[in-house]
C-alpha cells in the first residue's frame, strides 16, 4: 500500500503547513506591490514596493523548502518500498502525529489498513490504549533513536519497534510471534494482564476479559486503590462484583510487565483452573498443602530455590525459618488469622547466599484447602540492609567508642603530663627515673589502644601529608621482619615508578603491620609474605564487595600470604570488629576492623581474596597524587634550650587533673596562666577589661557552656586574641565550627609537656 505524498490527507505535515503560510505571505506581497503603485512617488512607494519584494522572496524560500520536504519524504518511501515491499512482517513509515506515509501489504493485509491514514488507525483493534502506547514509543524513538515494546495477545506476542528514520520521520516494524510463553500464559486460564510502565492497560487474556469484562481496559476501573500490590491480596472489581485475588507480577526489559490474578478464596468450581499452565508462568510460585508440602512448583522457583524438583519435598527443606516456625506460619496463613505479611527468608543453598519474599495466599482446589506462595528474589534488598545495618552498628560503636576515648584521654593526659613533670626533675642516674619511663611508655600504649578505638569508627584524628609507600615500607621492613619471626620470609617488590599517596605516616604504618600480624599467624609453620606496590588506572567504575571505586590514578598495595586461608562464610565479616577466626585470648577482632576503619577514612579501599589451604591476599588502593616540592625547613640544634614564653593565657578546662598539669607545664615555660573550670567562669574572668589575655587555652566539651560557643562570644570584645582548642573527641566533630572561629588551632588530647607548650608558644607568635 503507497501513499502518495504530494497532496491528500497523508501529505508530510511539514510541507501541508509550510504551504499555506507561503501563499499568505505571497498575497501580503502583492498587497504592498498594489499599494505601492497606488500611492504617489516618494520614499514611501519605495518603502512599499520594497517591502513587497521582501515578502515574495520570503514566499518563494518557503515553496524551495517544501519541495525539498516533499522530495525528501518521497525518497524515504521509495527506500523503504525497495526494502521492505515484500518484507512477510508488517512496516509502516509514519511522520509527524503518526500521518501514515507508507505501509507495505502485509500491513494492510495483517491489519485491514485500506483507508487509514494513521498509525492509530491502523492498530487500533490490536492494542489497547494505542494512542498512549505509539505515542510514547515514537517519543522514545526520537530521543534515543529506537524502541521496542511487546503487547500479549491470546496467540502470542505482538511486538513493535520503531527507529527514527529522519526528521519527523518513524520506521515501524511490527512482529507477531506464535505460540511460546507467552502463549501459554495468556491461553491459560489464569488471567494475565499487561501493563505498560505507567500501568496503562496494554492488552488482556481472554480469562482476564472473561474475570474483568468491560472493567479490563484501565486499572483504575477494576482495582479500586489504583495501583495493584504484588505479593498481596487485592480487591479486584468483576462483572459479577468484587472479589479477592492474589496478584504476582513479572516485569520485563521494556518497562512494562505481566500482571498474574488467583482468585484468593471461594468454592472449588470458582478456584484457579490454570495449574496446567502453572509450570510456564514466569513468576516463581509454589502450592503447597497446609502442612507445608510442596505439591506443585514451577521453572523460576525451582531456578530460584537451587532445586531440580519439588516432588517430596517439604518448605522447611528449602527454606529457612522467617523468625517463628515454619508450620505455625503456613497454619495462620491457611486459617486468615492475623495479619499474615509477606517475610523476607533465606533460602537453604550451598553455592550462593539467596533471600526471597513470600507471599503466602489460601486457595481452594478440588475442595482441599491449599496455599499459593509468591516468591520475589530479596537478595539484593537483603545486601542493603546488611549495609544499613552495618552502618548503624559502625555508628553506635563509634559513639560509643567516642565517649570512652574522650573519657580516656583525659585520664591519659593527666597521667603522662605529670609523669612529664616528674622526668624533669630526675636524673637518668636517679632510681624512680626507669620506674616514670615505663609509665610513659604504658600511658602511650593505652593511647594507641584508644587510637584503635576510634580508628575502626572513622573518628581518629589523622595528620594526613603526601608521602611516598616506598619509603614508609623501608623505613618499616627492619620493624616487620622482627615481627614475622624466623620461619617467616617478608618480601616487599616495589613498583620503580610508583605514585606518591596522602595518608597519615603513623596510621599506614599501623595497617602493615596489622597485616602482616595476621598473615604470620594465618602461617603456623611459617612460609612466605609478600607485600607489592603498582600503579593502577581505572578507566572504568570498579564494582566490588559492595564498593564502587571511581576511574582514575591509584597506588595499589597487596600482602599476600600461604597460609591456611579463609573460609568462604567468614570472607563477608573480617572487617567487623571483634570478630576473629583465633583462639580465645588469642585476638581481640580490632585489627582488621582497625585497618577498614584507616583506609575509609583516608579515602582508600581495601578487598580480601581467599582460598582455603591456599593462603589470603589483601589489596588496598589508595588515590594517587602528585609529589609537592616541600621547602626546607631549618635543622634543630640538638640540645637548645626551648625559649621561655612570654604572655597570659586562660586555661579552661573542667577536669581537674588536666588543668593542674597543664597549668604547671605553661608556667615552667613562663606564661601567666589564669585558670577557670567552666565556661561560665572564663567569661566572668574576661568582665575585667583591664585584664590583657594573649591565649585562650580552652576544653572543647565541657558541661553547660561548650568551648566554641563561649570563645564565640568572649571574641566580641577581644577579636585579636589566639585560641588552642584541646579535647579528646576528633576535630572533625566541631569542624565546621572551628572553621568560623579565627585564629584557632586543635590540639588532641593525650597531649604531651612539649606539645603544649609548643602550641601555644606558636600561637603566641602568629
Amino acid at each position: 500500500m503507497h501513499f502518495d505524498t504530494a497532496d491528500g490527507p497523508t501529505t508530510h505535515r511539514a510541507a501541508a503547513q509550510l504551504r499555506p503560510r507561503g501563499k499568505a505571505i505571497l498575497g501580503a506581497a502583492l498587497l504592498f506591490a498594489a499599494a505601492g503603485l497606488l500611492v504617489g512617488g516618494g520614499l514611501v512607494q519605495l518603502t512599499f514596493i520594497l517591502t513587497a519584494v521582501l515578502l515574495a522572496l520570503v514566499s518563494a524560500c518557503i515553496g524551495v523548502v517544501a519541495q525539498r520536504a516533499d522530495r525528501a519524504v518521497r525518497s524515504s518511501v521509495r527506500q523503504i518500498s525497495d526494502l521492505a515491499g515484500h518484507d512477510p512482517m508488517p512496516v509502516a513509515l509514519t511522520g509527524p502525529d503518526l500521518v501514515l506515509l507508507y505501509a507495505n501489504d502485509a500491513a494492510t493485509s495483517c491489519f485491514g489498513g485500506e483507508g487509514q491514514t494513521t498509525l492509530t488507525g491502523l492498530i487500533d483493534a490490536e492494542i489497547a490504549n494505542v494512542s498512549a502506547f505509539l505515542f510514547e514509543m515514537e517519543r522514545d524513538a526520537r530521543t534515543r533513536g529506537s524502541a521496542r515494546r511487546e503487547v500479549l495477545r491470546p496467540d502470542g506476542r505482538l511486538s513493535v519497534t520503531a527507529l527514527r528514520t529522519g526528521p519527523g520521520l518513524c520506521l515501524w516494524r511490527i512482529d507477531l510471534e506464535t505460540g511460546g510463553q507467552g502463549q501459554a500464559a495468556l491461553a491459560g486460564a489464569v488471567p494475565v494482564i499487561h501493563l505498560g510502565p505507567d500501568d496503562e492497560v496494554l492488552s488482556a487474556n481472554a480469562a482476564a476479559h472473561a474475570l474483568l469484562g468491560a472493567h479490563v481496559d484501565k486499572v483504575d476501573r477494576f482495582c479500586p486503590r489504583a495501583q495493584l500490590r504484588t505479593g498481596h491480596i487485592n480487591e479486584i472489581v468483576t462483572e459479577s462484583g468484587t472479589t479477592d485475588c492474589l496478584a504476582a507480577d513479572w516485569p520485563r526489559d521494556d518497562g512494562s510487565r505481566d500482571v498474574y490474578l488467583f482468585p484468593a478464596t471461594g468454592p472449588a468450581e470458582k478456584a484457579p483452573d490454570g495449574w496446567a499452565f502453572f509450570d510456564s508462568l514466569p513468576v516463581p510460585l509454589l502450592k503447597l498443602s497446609r502442612d507445608g508440602r510442596l505439591l506443585m512448583s514451577n521453572r523460576p522457583s525451582r531456578a530460584l530455590l537451587g532445586i531440580d524438583s519439588g516432588e517430596g519435598r517439604r518448605l522447611t527443606d528449602v527454606l529457612e525459618s522467617p523468625g517463628r516456625p515454619l508450620p505455625d506460619w503456613l497454619d495462620d496463613a491457611a486459617a486468615g488469622r492475623g495479619t499474615v505479611q509477606a517475610e523476607i527468608v533465606r533460602v537453604r543453598r550451598e553455592d550462593r547466599e539467596v533471600f526471597v519474599q513470600v507471599a503466602l495466599t489460601p486457595a481452594v482446589d478440588n475442595g482441599e484447602s491449599v496455599l499459593i506462595a509468591v516468591l520475589h528474589d530479596a537478595t539484593k534488598f537483603k545486601s542493603l540492609e546488611a549495609q544499613f545495618v552495618q552502618s548503624q552498628k559502625m555508628q553506635a560503636i563509634g559513639q560509643l567508642a567516642g565517649g570512652v576515648a574522650h573519657d580516656f584521654n583525659n585520664l591519659l593526659t593527666a597521667i603522662s603530663g605529670h609523669c612529664d613533670l616528674l622526668l624533669l626533675r630526675h636524673d637518668q642516674d636517679d632510681g624512680d627515673y626507669a620506674d616514670l619511663v615505663q609509665i610513659s611508655q604504658n600511658a602511650n600504649r593505652a593511647a594507641a589502644l584508644v587510637s584503635q578505638l576510634l580508628a575502626y569508627s572513622r573518628k581518629q584524628t589523622l595528620r594526613p601529608k603526601i608521602m611516598d609507600l616506598r619509603e614508609i615500607l623501608s623505613d618499616l621492613t627492619h620493624l616487620l621482619n622482627r615481627l614475622v619471626g624466623e620461619r617467616v620470609t617478608l618480601e616487599v617488590i616495589h613498583d620503580p615508578d610508583l605514585w606518591a599517596v596522602r595518608a597519615d605516616k603513623r596510621q599506614l604504618e599501623q595497617v602493615l603491620m596489622n597485616l602482616v600480624v595476621n598473615a604470620r599467624d594465618a602461617m603456623p609453620d611459617g612460609g612466605d609474605i609478600i607485600i607489592r606496590t603498582c600503579n593502577r588506572v581505572l578507566k572504568e567504575p570498579l564494582k566490588r564487595d559492595r564498593a564502587v571505586v571511581a576511574p582514575g590514578r591509584y597506588v595499589g598495595v597487596t600482602v599476600e600470604d600461604c597460609g591456611n586461608g579463609i573460609a568462604a562464610d567468614h570472607l563477608g565479616k573480617v572487617f567487623d570488629p571483634f570478630f576473629t577466626t583465633k583462639r580465645p585470648g588469642d585476638g581481640t577482632g580490632l585489627g582488621l576492623s582497625t585497618v577498614y576503619g584507616i583506609m575509609k577514612q583516608t579515602g582508600g579501599f581495601i578487598f580480601v581474596d581467599s582460598t582455603p589451604g591456599e593462603g589470603t591476599r589483601f589489596m588496598m588502593l589508595f588515590p594517587a597524587h602528585d609529589v609537592l616540592v616541600q621547602k626546607s625547613l631549618p635543622v634543630e640544634i640538638p640540645g637548645l634550650r626551648e625559649p621561655r614564653g612570654q604572655g597570659m593565657v586562660l586555661l579552661v578546662e573542667d577536669e581537674a587533673p588536666v588543668r593542674a598539669f597543664a597549668s604547671r607545664a605553661l608556667k615552667m615555660r613562663g606564661f601567666t596562666v589564669l585558670e577557670a573550670d567552666s565556661a561560665e567562669a572564663a567569661l566572668a574572668l574576661l568582665k575585667d577589661e583591664s585584664l590583657h589575655i594573649d591565649v585562650f587555652v580552652t576544653d572543647v566539651i565541657m558541661p553547660g557552656m561548650d568551648g566554641p560557643t563561649w570563645v564565640r562570644e568572649a571574641l566580641t570584645a577581644r577579636p585579636e586574641t589566639q585560641v588552642v582548642f584541646i579535647s579528646g573527641y576528633a576535630p572533625e566533630t566541631f569542624a565546621d565550627t572551628q572553621t568560623e572561629i579565627p585564629h584557632s588551632v586543635f590540639l588532641p588530647k593525650p597531649f604531651s609537656l612539649s606539645e603544649l607548650t609548643e602550641t601555644v608558644q606558636t600561637q603566641m607568635r602568629a
